[in-house]
């Protein structure tokens, strides 16, 4: 029984720091968007289609992350958040490139 405890803290702290570098890469995808978005025509195609990708990628493994039976109330709102998150980013994105095409 204290092995399955000592695995399910571990999966929890390797899971916890998972989520934080998620959000650390969404902070740093937001930031870009909202860049571009403060400046007139520099919605590339390059730039576009590179960060749709990254969007595209990074709403897979969020989308994909499954909520173990031990996740905290606490730690399954924030997956919920890193989705909704994922969304309302998607959408900044495509008002800046629709804004700048």
């Amino acid at each position: 029984m204290e092995q399955q405890k000592k695995m399910e803290e571990s999966f929890l702290r390797a899971h916890r720091e998972f989520m934080t570098n998620l959000n650390a890469s969404l902070d740093i995808l937001e930031k870009d968007i909202d860049e571009v978005g403060e400046m007139a025509q520099i919605c590339t195609d390059e730039w576009c289609k590179a960060t749709e990708n990254v969007l595209d990628e990074l709403a897979k493994v969020v989308y994909s992350i499954s909520e173990p039976r031990w996740l905290s109330d606490e730690d399954s709102l924030k997956l919920k958040c890193l989705r909704e998150r994922i969304h309302n980013l998607y959408g900044k994105y495509k008002k800046t490139s629709t804004a700048s095409a």
